[in-house]
């Protein structure tokens, strides 16, 4: 049986290697080893402005799309002005994804956000961010080590019915986190499956009439044990066959 492809936006940063030190579309290997671990085909899609107008030939070429981290998303996107500590935003990336998350929704594609990708998810259907958890929680816990994941594991609540609760398997889920910004006015469909035990910030978001919309906030393809990117595999894996008998 073929593999279902699964479309990845890269990120467009700055990068070295090897003796060069250039612009670069490139997507950490730990979201390409969870996807092909689950039994899933790994297809990136760079920034591309003719796919921004229209989005039909990237989807057509994929089973499911993962929208990954990375940069703070331009709060021009959600009708804002970047506050002091919104750097780094990639206007061009942001556009991008935006209109593949709402083309994918619009087809019933199997969609996947995590970290920056949940918070894409929101904005992509008019919600709102909040800028720096910092300034409204009073505390720096959801980024603790800036560019690591050790000692991010915190507890996440899951609730009973939901997508989340589907694929997590239980009430309380452990996870490892990497973000100073989170979901604030939820967008237009959406619906918060899961919130973090220690503040309540939203930790997992979703559309109930979708075949399978899911962001969460947290680093799935960091922790070789969750299900989490393997269900975006299946799902796209069940949306190739549903495709291939309509056809």
């Amino acid at each position: 049986m073929k593999r279902p492809v699964i479309g990845m936006c890269t990120a467009l940063e700055q990068a070295r290697w090897s003796v060069w030190d250039q612009p670069a579309m490139l997507l950490a290997r730990n979201y390409i080893d969870a996807v092909q671990r689950a039994g899933g085909l790994a297809l990136m899609l760079p920034p591309d402005p003719d796919l921004a107008e229209d989005p039909t030939e990237a989807l057509e070429l994929i089973d499911g799309l993962l929208l990954a981290g990375g940069a703070d998303i331009d709060p021009a996107a959600y009708g804002q002005k970047p506050g002091p500590q919104t750097v780094g935003t990639v206007p061009e990336r942001d556009a991008f994804e935006i209109a593949l998350a709402r083309a994918a929704i619009e087809r019933d594609l199997p969609l996947l956000g995590i970290c920056r990708g949940m918070q894409l998810i929101n904005v992509a259907l008019g919600g709102t961010l909040l800028q720096h958890l910092p300034d409204e929680f009073e505390h720096d816990e959801h980024r603790r080590v800036i560019g690591s994941f050790d000692g991010s594991e915190h507890e996440v609540s899951v609730t009973e019915g939901t997508l989340a609760r589907r694929v997590l398997g239980e009430a309380r889920h452990v996870t490892r986190s990497h973000h100073h910004q989170g979901v604030d006015r939820v967008g237009d469909g959406l619906l918060v499956s899961a919130t973090a035990v220690m503040d309540g910030l939203p930790e997992a978001i979703e559309l109930g009439d979708s075949r399978f919309v899911l962001g969460v906030q947290w680093h799935p393809e960091a922790d070789a044990t969750s299900p989490v990117v393997g269900a975006l595999v299946q799902a796209a894996s069940e949306h190739a066959h549903a495709q291939g008998v309509a056809s």
